[in-house]
């Protein structure tokens, strides 16, 4: 399958909508799909101790709730994902890393989107002054690890970048460097 033409439908702040149209190998008809592309983002697992994460409770205008999250964001053009991460934490939380390790990287949506997550384990946090972007309603709420794990099988936590750091973190946070 190769790329023979994309169109852009819209092009906005944080995303752009194509049409993409791809030839298969020898004979057949063109498909389309639709892309949204998305510059990447971060998601930040910040760790008081060894058993309190801090979480935050943000309202999600496109579905229409306040969700339990972990702290994220979007790259901005030519951003360091782990710069991102590290003014990410401080904006929505309040919170500086001392440490900020990479726990991997994926996909949120690859049928239909571009975006790549880049996880961080923040640790070494110092309270400093939040500075959540305009519009943004973020309540902060240190709560136990067992308890966000608990939340995520009972689907209180319904916010898919935070489910998969989480779960990464538990099953194979004992192979990151600290």
């Amino acid at each position: 399958m190769q790329l023979v033409d994309k169109q852009t439908i819209f092009n906005g702040r944080k995303i752009r909508l194509e049409l993409r149209h791809y030839q298969p190998d020898g004979d057949g008809p063109r498909h389309t799909r639709e892309v949204v592309v998305h510059p990447g983002a971060v998601v930040i697992l910040p760790m008081l101790d060894e058993q309190t994460v801090v979480m935050i409770r943000s309202r999600r205008y496109a579905v229409d709730a306040t969700l339990w999250e972990l702290p994220a964001g979007t790259l901005e053009k030519g951003e360091l994902p782990i710069n991102c991460a590290g003014r990410e934490l401080v904006e929505e939380t309040g919170y500086l890393a001392g440490r900020m390790l990479p726990l991997g990287t994926f996909y949120a949506s690859p049928g239909i989107l571009t975006e790549r997550m880049h996880t961080f384990l923040g640790l070494d946090l110092e309270k400093t002054e939040a500075a959540p972007e305009e519009g943004e309603e973020i309540e902060v709420v240190p709560t136990p690890l067992d308890e966000v794990l608990e939340m995520i099988r009972s689907g209180e936590i319904a916010d898919a970048k935070t489910i998969a750091t989480v779960l990464k973190y538990v099953q194979f946070g004992d192979t990151v460097k600290r």
